[in-house]
């Protein structure tokens, strides 16, 4: 009897036990991150991109800068130089090319430094006979001069050339004196006569002169005759 009593007081005890302690409380589930954090780290992404952008663009326009810099001290050097010595230079582009030939394009550098580009619009370049390139101060002593031209065959008797593409360029040294005025007339011409071929007509000449510059200007009565210089290294 006691035995029996003794075990339905450990029963009651334990069912009192597991009525008095507290439920498990389940884990929160973890909460998605806010929409409003995400879009802001997408902005910031962003605005770290286009800062970058920013940066690069700032360091191109300083080194463009640089450049242009550069490329005046090299003009100002070679051609502008120590004019207390009065050197001059005048370059002309001259055409002496029959109709076969029509030109496109012509590019001129003194000294390596670019001085005159232009390309043919409706016709206007090939039209002109003569005009200038460069007039103006340069140091005296030697200088050299580098053309590139670019014809296209118009036909005529050479029907097979129509359309076809000439490209010449070359280089000729000068020298500028003090106290006077270098002509330069580079000259686009036909060589070889009627016997040579179309391709190997188109040719480049300089005919240079040195006159006496008074005032500042050249002076039209003095001066040597014209000397035709074949062009140097054509290509």
């Amino acid at each position: 009897m006691t035995i029996r009593l003794l075990a339905a007081l450990a029963v009651l005890a334990s069912t009192v036990a597991l009525a008095q302690a507290p439920a498990a409380t389940p884990a929160p589930a973890a909460s998605p991150a806010p929409a409003s954090a995400a879009a802001q780290t997408a902005d910031e992404a962003f605005q770290t991109r286009v800062k970058q952008l920013e940066e690069q663009v700032v360091d191109l326009k300083e080194k463009v800068f640089r450049t242009k810099a550069r490329l005046l001290l090299l003009q100002e050097t070679v051609l502008g130089g120590d004019i207390s010595q009065g050197a001059r230079a005048v370059i002309y582009h001259r055409k002496e090319m029959g109709p076969q030939f029509v030109l496109e394009s012509v590019a001129y550098a003194l000294d390596g430094a670019p001085i005159f580009t232009k390309v043919d619009s409706n016709g206007d370049l090939n039209k002109r006979e003569e005009f200038e390139i460069f007039n103006g101060r340069i140091v005296p002593g030697n200088h050299q001069i580098a053309v590139r031209m670019v014809y296209r065959g118009a036909g005529g008797v050479f029907s097979y050339a129509d359309g076809y593409k000439f490209k010449i360029q070359s280089n000729q040294t000068f020298t500028a004196e003090g106290g006077k005025v270098t002509t330069v007339k580079v000259v686009g011409y036909e060589k070889g006569g009627i016997t040579a071929e179309m391709k190997d007509k188109p040719a480049i000449r300089y005919d240079i002169t040195s006159t006496k510059e008074q005032g500042g200007q050249k002076d039209p009565g003095a001066g040597d005759a014209p000397k035709p210089a074949p062009a140097s290294n054509p290509q």
